[in-house]
């Protein structure tokens, strides 16, 4: 099985780390944050408080 629901399409840092990930099914972003053993998971929203979804990915699956 080659799909992938759940993909981190960005890093930064090497001991404090964040990541976004990207739900392949709905596009929609998460940001993760991992600091010594402590680790956060939350959705990102826009400014209007709805999840925030990656445009380019949406595109490219209706395509």
């Amino acid at each position: 099985m080659n799909y992938k629901r759940f993909e981190v399409i960005e890093k930064q840092g090497k001991i404090e780390r964040f990541q976004i990930i990207r739900d392949n099914e709905t596009g929609v972003l998460y940001v993760s944050h991992a600091m010594g053993y402590g680790l956060g998971l939350t959705v990102m929203v826009d400014p209007e408080g709805k999840p925030l979804v990656d445009l380019e990915y949406q595109k490219s699956k209706i395509c």
